[in-house]
Formats: structure tokens, sequence, C-alpha cells
């Protein structure tokens, strides 16, 4: 079974299910339908038609998400990779030339220590308010881009916050410095957060993306 959506065919996959509530979601450029074994075709067509708005996100969404999985982001903008004998790692326009991804990984690891460390250090003194200064760790996080934690008085920061712009890079770092202050996601949280990131909701947006 195919359905057309903008001109374009893709492959509709039925998983029959004790659902009580029909499911769509994309996978590997197909769309998955997930309901019971009493749902007709028929059915199913209108569900599709009903709901082809945010089919068409979702589609846009993994698309963009795959971009991201076969290109190479650093600070918000994505680079070519050119494999050259070089002593060092050099970016020329949209290019980033490298001895090998080994040079390339450590020199990421090097940019992630310095950048966010410096940005880590702005936003820390734009805050007004009597906070104390916490250590900066980095790891690589699945579901979470930052983690404030009082007891070791430490902030963890995901390794991955390089492949996006500096604004949004910022918003973490001030959502984690305003858990000093709010150790909750209360309204008083979300005041302190947007008043040294009046964007943040555009920033969060960008992250999840």
């Amino acid at each position: 079974m195919n359905y057309k959506i903008n001109g374009i065919e893709y492959p509709v996959e039925i998983i029959r299910k004790n659902n009580k509530n029909t499911y769509i979601r994309i996978k590997n450029d197909k769309i998955e339908i997930s309901t019971n074994g009493w749902t007709t075709k028929k059915q199913i067509l209108n569900i599709l038609k009903q709901n082809e708005k945010s089919i068409q996100k979702m589609i846009v969404k993994c698309q963009q998400k795959k971009e991201k999985q076969t290109k190479f982001f650093y600070l918000g903008k994505s680079y070519d990779i050119i494999i050259i004998p070089t002593d060092s790692v050099e970016i020329i326009g949209c290019t980033i030339y490298t001895e090998s991804e080994g040079q390339l990984k450590k020199w990421y690891q090097q940019q992630i220590k310095k950048i966010i460390e410096e940005q880590y250090q702005i936003c820390y003194q734009r805050f007004e308010e009597d906070i104390p200064f916490y250590r900066l760790r980095f790891r690589q996080m699945k579901t979470r881009w930052g983690v404030c934690n009082r007891k070791s008085k430490t902030i963890t920061l995901n390794t991955e916050l390089l492949h996006y712009t500096i604004d949004a890079i910022d918003y973490v770092i001030i959502h984690e410095i305003s858990h000093l202050v709010y150790f909750n996601h209360s309204e008083y949280f979300w005041k302190l957060v947007s008043k040294y990131c009046p964007n943040y909701k555009q920033l969060r947006k960008e992250l999840k993306e």
C-alpha cells in the first residue's frame, strides 16, 4: 500500500496490534500505521488524509534528522569533510580539511572544552544573582543537554552542543546556571532564564530539531 503526499509516493506499513487507538510515525522513509485488527484499509486512508499536514511535518523532521547524521555540523553550520595530508584541522569556507577522522575527533574534543568553557565564563558573569561557581564536565548524552548536580557542585554539558549555534549553547548554560537559584522548572525559574536569554523558547525549538 502506498500513499501520495505532494506528488511523492510513500510506502505504508500497517502493523496490527491490540491497540485502542491508531498511531502514525515515519520510519525508514515509510509511513508506519499501528492499529487494531478491525481497522479497514479505507479507514486507514481516511486517517492518512485527515492527518496529512502532520505527516508532512514528520517527514520533514525525519529528513532534517537524516541530513544532520550525514553531515558534520559545527557551531550551527554544516561542513564537508576533506581528508588530505595536513598538520592541523583547517576550516575554509564550508569545508573542513583534516588528515584523518581521528585528527578531526581530537580537534572537536579540544574545541568543546575551549569554546564551551569560554561561553560558561561569559554567561556566569552576566548573572546578577549571588550564585556559586560550579565546575564544568563534558560527556555525550542521549536525552539531556545539561545536568546540574548540587552534591558534586558540577554542571555537565552534552558534547553534542558544539554542533549548534553559540546562542543555543548559551541557552543551555544559562538554563543550568539558573538551576543554582531555582532547582526546579517553576514559573520563577523560567522567568530567570528569560531574563538572561529572552529568546530561549526559539532556542529550545532549535535544539529539538
